[in-house]
């Protein structure tokens, strides 16, 4: 997300002669793609935190807007509001992290920030309800398709794929990629495994694909349920997968599912759209902007196997040709290309300087 945001910042400090520049605080300078921003508008903090929070201050407070991606820059953005009332700090409110008690610091900051920027109405309804912040402070922009993405131009399942996991094509492929954190048992990931054996009475040789870097307890955890279930030979654990590969995994796949239950937005469901995959989210989170309230893509209770199995059987009844995957893709593209992302963004930055 803060790629693409970086990349549309630029784009429009180009377009309307601004200066930008993109502090990270969590990267090297090493660490820039250079296809996103110039080097010269760029700094990380280079493994030295409190030199590079008291640039990112200085700078700040020349500026005329400041925009944290997180809410752990809190405090970042306290001194600059304080250093230099007029210059306008504005934080981008994800998910989970803003969905939970705040520390004293992160709750004054959501007081003295000018705009929170929320990837989703279900986000911004939980600023609202949960922090009590002003709904004219709260601007919704849900993110856009990373420019970068090498999107498919032809809908085949990639044979080195299939060969890799000992697959062919008549294999109905349902395929999840998601951060499999233990800490985090929320994603839906271990729903899909339940309903597993119901799936394979009505497909025979369906395959669940699950991509994802675990940590050492949810592997343990995963490995124990597929075991429990007996679906050994029908889930493929692929772990970490690079950024490269993703678009081929989705091409693999016949149905994209994940029925999580904290989702911010859920770059993801996009992501998997914009490869013409039909997608299967939760319908009590973020989600639900990423399928455009069910325009693109199908919501269920993520604690309902029933419904789970259904939407799952209703994708793999119905034949998924080259022609609707290209569809999904271009009506993804339609709603979440970055140019209208920059649109909306310029939008918000000319309304922010009068």
């Amino acid at each position: 997300m803060t790629r693409t945001l970086a990349h549309s910042l630029n784009q429009n400090s180009v377009k309307n002669n601004w200066d930008f520049d993109m502090y990270s605080a969590y990267d090297a300078d090493q660490d820039l793609m250079p296809q996103y921003l110039p080097a010269e508008k760029f700094r990380g903090f280079n493994a030295k935190r409190a030199a590079f929070a008291i640039d990112a201050v200085k700078k700040g407070i020349k500026s005329d807007v400041v925009i944290l991606t997180h809410i752990n820059l809190a405090p970042v953005g306290l001194i600059i509001k304080k250093i230099s009332p007029k210059t306008k700090v504005w934080l981008v409110a994800h998910g989970i992290e803003m969905w939970r008690p705040l520390s004293f610091f992160k709750n004054a900051f959501l007081k003295a920030c000018d705009k929170v920027i929320c990837v989703s109405n279900f986000t911004k309804q939980e600023m609202i309800s949960r922090h009590q912040i002003n709904e004219d402070k709260c601007a919704i922009l849900n993110n856009a398709i990373d420019p970068f993405m090498q999107l498919p131009t032809a809908f085949v399942k990639p044979q080195r794929l299939l060969n890799k996991y000992n697959l062919t094509a008549a294999n109905p492929v349902i395929y999840t990629l998601t951060r499999l954190a233990n800490s985090e048992q929320y994603k839906g990931h271990d729903q899909v495994i339940k309903v597993i054996n119901r799936l394979k009475v009505k497909y025979p040789g369906v395959k669940y694909v699950l991509s994802g870097q675990y940590d050492a307890n949810e592997e343990i955890r995963i490995k124990a349920m597929i075991a429990e279930d007996g679906v050994q030979d029908d889930i493929i654990l692929t772990g970490f997968i690079d950024e490269k590969d993703i678009p081929d995994h989705f091409l693999l796949a016949d149905v994209f599912v994940l029925p999580s239950k904290k989702e911010g937005f859920g770059i993801v469901f996009i992501e998997a759209l914009a490869c013409g995959l039909p997608v299967i989210c939760g319908n009590a989170d973020g989600s639900i902007d990423a399928i455009r309230g069910g325009e693109l893509g199908q919501a269920i209770d993520a604690d309902n196997l029933d419904q789970l199995e259904a939407a799952i059987s209703n994708v793999l009844e119905t034949s998924l040709s080259a022609d609707k995957r290209a569809y999904l893709q271009k009506q993804c593209l339609h709603y979440f290309n970055e140019d209208a992302y920059m649109d909306n963004l310029e939008e918000l930055l000319m309304a922010a300087n009068g």
